[in-house]
């Protein structure tokens, strides 16, 4: 690539690679499996688990893409032995991230849908019942779906026709900085609701009672879950950024930094539900149907409702689509890796290509709703299937025996990558650990999640 561009400045990386970790599973699926699993309890246990276990992965995602200076489907040329064939994986990373955009634009129009919504009081008026059809009138309406799905990708790719610089980086450091914002407000009004005691009680008081009922094994392995699949590593998604900056900061400082802002959104998002459903009685649910069903009644209940449900869906909005910005970058990498084109033309061509690709989600809750496979379901589930259970724990491992194999690049050359640089370094005395008993515990976590999927019911 020539001319090929870098990060302007340190926090543009980290707000960028932030953004792209940080995804509508940090707000609407933490909160519940942490209230479920005894609260402050399981969140020390995920807490653990992130350092043990999304550390490592993210160090070498980062390593590989810094040293090779390539977006992930070239990545793995510049770097292996001759006669290796790590690079085959770069493919299947690129489609991975192809995958991703396929459910998430829906999933972000979605939001995007229903800040509009809340902004102009469709919910002010209905009754509890009536604000649950809302969403499953959108979802059977096609020509919504479509449109909504077609305005996430517009505002993705537009922000990246800008740039790197001026684009990718100023955009997502704004996005990033008033989500932050946007979340204390909304947490700071939760927590200060009559009766959100009761909700900061059920979130943050240890309960080792529901640890018991739930198993502790299942406790640890939901944690174990949680702490991996948060950060969308496997499928080159953060490398791309690691090839965009310079050798100025060791890369295990920069990934905990990461981490950090990643956790910090999704233990923000429980101030603002738990606290929220509790005041008003609301059983706090999972998934879409706490964010669309449940949520709106929370703030019409609230003085001022309309303005808090509109200010919550613009942060939501944001979450979203900070994560499509920072994966249509990837895209966008690939094509120019690839193909030598302009960034232009790069642009132009994936946005029609992700839109056709989009198409089959956004239909698949109307038009195609029939279509369902046996364990898995609709065209929606069994995207996020191909991307969460296989290619995210599969990829991970991938990095992590190229960057510890001698038949790979080999921990010697990965090590001193990482380490290249002022700040936090990575410990080389942990090589049997990455090398060794992190790829098993990856492998368990497949596994697993495959036996969940088909064998537990």
């Amino acid at each position: 690539m020539e001319n090929r561009e870098n990060f302007k400045s340190r926090i543009g990386f980290i707000m960028t690679s932030a953004g792209c970790a940080i995804g509508l599973g940090n707000v609407w699926r933490f909160p519940f499996i942490t209230g479920k699993y005894g609260g402050a309890a399981f969140v020390l246990f995920y807490l653990v688990f992130l350092v043990l276990l999304g550390l490592p992965i993210m160090v070498a995602e980062f390593a590989v893409g810094r040293a090779s200076g390539k977006s992930a489907v070239r990545s793995f040329h510049a770097l292996e032995k001759p006669g290796s064939k790590f690079h085959l994986y770069g493919y299947f990373a690129a489609a991975g991230n192809y995958l991703l955009m396929m459910f998430y634009t829906t999933v972000a129009g979605w939001m995007l849908s229903y800040t509009v919504k809340s902004a102009r009081g469709i919910f002010s008026e209905l009754s509890p019942d009536e604000v649950a059809a809302v969403f499953g009138a959108s979802l059977a309406n096609p020509g919504e779906q479509v449109v909504w799905m077609l305005v996430a990708i517009a505002l993705g790719f537009a922000v990246c026709m800008r740039g790197l610089k001026n684009g990718v980086e100023k955009v997502s450091t704004v996005i990033m900085t008033s989500l932050l914002c946007l979340m204390v407000v909304l947490a700071v009004r939760a927590v200060t609701l009559p009766g959100a005691a009761n909700g900061l009680a059920f979130y943050l008081k240890p309960d080792f009672s529901k640890m018991a009922e739930n198993g502790i094994g299942e406790v640890v392995f939901a944690a174990m879950g949680q702490s991996f699949f948060t950060l969308s590593l496997g499928i080159g998604a953060l490398a791309i950024f690691g090839s965009y900056i310079g050798k100025e900061k060791a890369l295990a400082g920069e990934a905990a930094s990461i981490i950090g802002l990643d956790t910090f959104v999704a233990l923000m998002a429980g101030f603002i539900i738990f606290p929220s459903c509790f005041a008003f009685n609301v059983n706090p649910g999972q998934g879409p149907g706490l964010i669309f069903a449940t949520l709106p009644n929370v703030f019409n209940a609230m003085p001022f409702g309309r303005v808090w449900g509109t200010l919550f869906f613009v942060f939501m909005s944001f979450a979203a689509i900070s994560t499509v910005i920072a994966v249509f970058e990837n895209i966008i990498a690939f094509a120019i890796d690839m193909h030598g084109w302009s960034r232009k033309k790069s642009v132009l061509v994936n946005f029609a290509l992700v839109t056709v690709l989009s198409i089959p989600c956004a239909l698949g809750f109307n038009v195609w709703s029939g279509v369902q496979i046996p364990g898995i379901g609709g065209i929606q589930d069994v995207e996020d299937f191909i991307v969460s259970n296989n290619l995210l724990p599969l990829g991970s491992l991938v990095y992590l025996v190229f960057c510890t194999s001698r038949y790979g690049w080999g921990f010697k050359n990965f090590i001193a990558e990482a380490n290249t640089g002022s700040g936090l370094k990575f410990p080389a005395g942990i090589r049997v650990y990455i090398s060794y008993i992190l790829p098993a515990v990856v492998l368990f976590i497949w596994a697993v999640g495959y036996i969940q999927k088909f064998f537990v019911k």
